[in-house]
């Protein structure tokens, strides 16, 4: 029987010896594994197919829920996308060994910072074999070593992936240790994970409420994580009616289970009489639910009541609960108790208003006419990301590239001595 702590410890520090060579590999050699993971994957189209038939056929068996059942399916199309995936994040830019900031100072030295690895990063997951290529790529070019746990739902695809990493990275002379995909499903290697502050740099969470609660609660190294995402919109009343409508209705109803999904919409007093009832004959219309305030169920004949619970609710479902408020500031007062710190948007055609929003409101993404749904890595630019942060630390919201980097002081001098 494994004895679970030395196994992780024995993933620690090889990891860590890992990490020690990442950091000192060139983006030609980074770039080089990547491309090299991409054609294993590939390659062994066949064998991740059949890996994953047998995960589908346990999960199953076992019950499990339609929805997690989707997450976990692998077709050729989605690893020719995985394929795809590593490609992109080879054709990204290495922030490693980035300087910024260069002054020069009274004394003669010049001080900056330069953009370091972060080390070893833990990355503990649910049922998304894709996530295993997604990691993997994005901590590889920020030159860390990882260490990923997946669901147990997903173990037989996520080790078939790991051989794809494995095969990748000894093709390009880096060390196999670089990506670690435990092989225990026992849940005592993520407690051990979690609490091994000598080996693990930082620990990244991606699934539900509870998982990310626990691992935050039992971590003794830091965690980037998010636990809900209540997002809002709020229409000012200097709104254009029809950029509201077109917000509001792609924030709600593009995707319902997503985490940057508008879950409450916030609407000026002076505006809600003209603009709310046609915003929710939209939402209606697509079978969306509305809670509301007494205001909102004076105007919208079919909102149920919200109670106090519903403005603090991520219901990743076609439900959406409403308050009419009286200007920005009540809007901003409302968000900063209530939301998540997620994302949040303002409609407005008032310079003002949107710049007090931006500086005033509490969270990781705020944005002025535009729809919430664009709080991703990929829209933002990043390529990839390997989660969001809701957190103060050094990243905060979409985590891409940078954000699994950090950042050190240098000075250049030329022999200069302090007085």
């Amino acid at each position: 029987m494994m004895d679970v702590k030395e196994y992780m410890t024995g993933i620690g520090r090889a990891a860590r010896a890992a990490s020690r060579e990442m950091a000192k590999a060139s983006t030609a050699e980074k770039n080089a594994a990547l491309l090299a993971i991409a054609q294993a994957v590939r390659t062994r189209t066949e064998s991740l197919l059949a890996a994953n038939a047998a995960d589908l056929a346990a999960a199953q068996e076992d019950g499990l829920a339609a929805a997690m059942i989707d997450r976990l399916t692998l077709s050729a199309k989605a690893i020719e996308t995985m394929a795809q995936g590593l490609e992109q994040v080879a054709r990204l830019a290495d922030p490693v060994g980035e300087i910024t900031d260069m002054k020069r100072r009274p004394t003669g030295i010049q001080v900056g910072k330069m953009r370091v690895p972060l080390g070893v990063v833990g990355i503990i997951y649910e049922a998304r074999p894709n996530v295993t290529a997604d990691a993997a790529a994005l901590c590889l070019k920020a030159g860390n070593a990882a260490v990923l746990r997946g669901g147990k739902e997903a173990m037989r695809s996520n080790q078939a992936i790991a051989a794809c990493v494995r095969e990748g990275l000894r093709a390009a002379g880096l060390p196999e240790t670089a990506v670690q995909v435990i092989e225990t499903t026992d849940r005592a290697a993520v407690s051990h994970l979690v609490a091994m502050p000598e080996y693990v740099d930082v620990i990244v969470p991606r699934g539900g409420k509870g998982l990310i609660e626990r691992v935050a609660r039992d971590a003794r190294v830091p965690v980037i994580k998010h636990l809900d995402g209540n997002c809002h919109v709020y229409v000012d009343d200097s709104a254009d009616p029809a950029k509201a409508l077109r917000i509001v209705d792609n924030a709600k109803t593009q995707r319902y289970g997503t985490c940057n999904t508008a879950e409450s919409l916030l609407i000026a007093r002076d505006v809600a009489a003209d603009q709310l009832p046609g915003i929710a004959a939209v939402l209606i219309g697509k079978g969306v639910e509305i809670r509301g305030c007494a205001e909102t169920r004076q105007l919208v004949a079919q909102a149920k009541v919200a109670t106090e619970q519903d403005w603090y609710e991520e219901y990743l479902a076609p439900i959406i609960a409403v308050k009419v408020v009286a200007n920005v500031g009540e809007a901003i007062a409302h968000i900063n108790k209530y939301s998540s710190a997620h994302t949040e948007a303002i409609v407005t055609e008032n310079y003002s208003n949107a710049m007090r929003f931006l500086r005033e409101v509490d969270s990781s993404s705020v944005m002025v006419n535009a729809s919430t749904r664009f709080a991703d890595g990929f829209e933002y630019g990043l390529g990839a990301e390997i989660g969001i942060s809701t957190d103060k630390f050094h990243a905060r919201g979409p985590v891409g590239l940078e954000g699994l980097t950090s950042q050190k002081w240098i000075v250049l001098g030329n022999g200069e001595v302090r007085a």
